[in-house]
């Protein structure tokens, strides 16, 4: 009998740090920002996305607004570069012969069809100021410098169709802080394959923004992925502090 109550009780002891253990939370390892090895990555910080005339402002529109992701993209670009951090910048453009694919996904279907992110090639920039390829116009003097790396242009939502992953590490980078569009997208994307490639990643969660749809939304959704998977998630106001070292 006693064995009994000694076997249920350390049963029930078990039970209760289990309990308490799932219950508690997920931990936040942090990130630390060391000049020269990190970076700032923006994910399509273009007019089809930010832009009130661009191809996606219908369904992103109401999300980049209330996050005030416009400006909170700036704010990191202009601490990134008081601070001397390498900016970094994942684009996503098609060319004519990327509307030769066989298959497409649901999103890639979508974006050939209204056009999105088109250029005329790779080697053509004719009508590309202020398309919806082209960078906001008030990220340029941030993204047309030579301080900053343009990778070349991402093909779906991950970096794994660019250089980005070289380029990081081609400049001893291992700590990436990420914002730009989409959220739950292009900007999942690359924390996905960074992390897989055995970088550090600080999210900032208002300085990005998805799509709502009848479906869901898509910020809501990468939210919970964020906090799952990377290192930290910060507001603009905590990525600036880290970058200016305060």
């Amino acid at each position: 009998m006693k064995s009994y109550k000694t076997t249920a009780f350390l049963i029930a002891i078990v039970l209760i740090i289990t309990t308490t253990l799932v219950f508690a939370g997920l931990p936040n390892p942090g990130m630390t920002v060391e000049k020269g090895r990190t970076a700032l990555l923006i994910t399509d910080p273009q007019n089809d996305f930010l832009s009130p005339k661009g191809a996606t402002w219908g369904v992103v529109g109401k999300s980049v607004t209330e996050n005030n992701t416009v400006e909170n993209i700036e704010r990191l670009f202009k601490a990134a570069r008081a601070s001397k951090i390498t900016i970094f910048i994942s684009p996503h453009y098609y060319y004519p012969t990327d509307h030769g694919w066989k298959f497409e996904g649901a999103l890639e279907t979508l974006m050939h069809g209204i056009k999105m992110f088109d250029r005329k090639g790779p080697l053509d920039l004719e009508g590309f100021k202020n398309s919806g390829a082209d960078w906001l116009e008030r990220y340029k003097p941030y993204i047309e410098t030579d301080q900053t790396i343009v990778t070349s242009p991402h093909k779906v939502f991950g970096p794994e169709t660019n250089d980005l992953v070289l380029q990081l590490r081609k400049r001893g980078m291992n700590k990436v802080i990420i914002g730009g569009m989409s959220a739950n997208l292009c900007t999942e994307a690359h924390m996905r394959e960074l992390i897989e490639q055995g970088f550090e990643v600080a999210v900032v969660k208002d300085a990005t923004a998805a799509a709502i749809v009848p479906e869901g939304n898509g910020y809501e959704s990468a939210l919970v992925n964020f906090r799952f998977i990377e290192n930290t998630v910060w507001t603009t106001d905590e990525a600036t502090t880290a970058m200016e070292g305060k």
